[in-house]
């Protein structure tokens, strides 16, 4: 779920929009009706940040795709290029 809040608004009320984001929740700041600004959780950004770690590291891509596959491949932690 998404909230959006002008950047007056995101201000008048920014503890309602940091704990929005702490509870998983995305708040949209505007100006002049366009979006220029996110406030997301920690969680969530540490998901995010995750996501594209593993999305940008090939060996980790080569894993999940021999694993859809049906290559059930193991790697160790160790063993994956940062």
């Amino acid at each position: 779920m998404s909230s959006i809040y002008s950047v007056t608004e995101g201000q008048a009320r920014f503890p309602h929009v940091v704990k929005e984001a702490q509870a998983g929740y995305v708040a949209t700041i505007t100006k002049r009706d366009e979006p220029v600004a996110y406030v997301i959780g920690k969680e969530r950004m540490s998901a995010l940040v995750e996501t594209i770690e593993i999305l940008s590291n090939p060996a980790a891509m080569k894993a999940i795709r021999d694993n859809e596959k049906g290559k059930l491949k193991s790697y160790r932690i160790e063993d994956i290029p940062e």
